[in-house]
């Protein structure tokens, strides 16, 4: 199995803001005075409805979009654009339909400085990591959605990033699969010490995986309370009392508590 040689990321943003101008001229504000701390190895979601900027966010964090007040750091250094250093996988698996699920994973090794050996070592590796061995040589149509995203994590993590970022990555499979892959994703961060950052509209999922919950609201957005979840990681029962609780609470913070449940 894989085991990640780096040390896992901290993550500080610091009174981040993000204005976009609309057609008009006129500005909005997308994301306003946002901050938190990531802890090295720690698992944090960000929830909130749609347009609160939570995948504005996470682009900034992973310096696709440099164009922004405040700070990111990592490390303690300002994030100055795209590193190999945090990974992404999005809800779109993005696949390259014409190579090998090996082939896609190989293609984010392009820029190190592994040798061809190491890099056919470690691709398989995490191919074993997201438990795909025997599918290294088929190709993005012959996988299902399920095999597909595990493909996706496994190139998000096969250049073993200090973070990894995933904007709704199991948002486009059906109920059963990602309840699978929400189990697979913990078992994989387990294995790989790797701090990640979730971006999801799944209340549970976000409680289910998560140490922290960081809950948003828009119009503009912003980050309005910061959960800590406190369960165990192993055998998390998303049944319990506890469990309920703190999904009432992150609901409360969004204001989208129905009333029967306030009942």
């Amino acid at each position: 199995m894989a085991a990640n040689d780096h040390q896992p990321g901290r993550l500080d943003v610091r009174a981040v803001s993000k204005r976009y101008t609309t057609p008009d001229g006129a500005p909005l504000d997308v994301l306003v005075n946002a901050s938190f701390s990531v802890e090295p190895g720690a698992f944090v979601s960000l929830v909130g409805p749609s347009g609160c900027g939570k995948s504005t966010l996470l682009r900034l964090i992973a310096g696709l979009d440099r164009d922004y007040q405040g700070d990111i750091l990592a490390h303690g250094e300002r994030i100055a654009g795209a590193s190999l250093s945090r990974g992404i996988v999005f809800q779109d698996h993005r696949l390259l339909p014409w190579l090998t699920l090996e082939q896609n994973i190989g293609l984010a090794l392009i820029n190190s400085t592994l040798t061809p050996g190491e890099q056919r070592q470690t691709v398989q590796q995490h191919i074993e990591l997201v438990g795909l061995q025997g599918f290294e040589k088929a190709y993005p149509h012959q996988l299902s959605g399920g095999m597909a995203q595990r493909g996706a994590i496994a190139r998000g993590l096969v250049g073993q990033p200090e973070i990894l970022l995933l904007d709704e990555p199991l948002g486009a499979l059906d109920a059963l699969t990602r309840v699978r892959l929400q189990e697979e994703l913990l078992r994989i961060w387990r294995a790989e010490g790797v701090t990640m950052i979730l971006v999801t509209h799944d209340v549970d999922e976000a409680i289910f995986l998560s140490d922290t919950v960081l809950v948003m609201n828009a119009n503009p957005g912003r980050i309005v309370r910061q959960v800590k979840v406190g369960l165990p990681h192993v055998q998390r029962d998303r049944v319990s009392t506890e469990f309920a609780a703190l999904k009432r609470e992150v609901l409360d913070a969004m204001h989208e508590r129905p009333a029967l449940a306030a009942a």
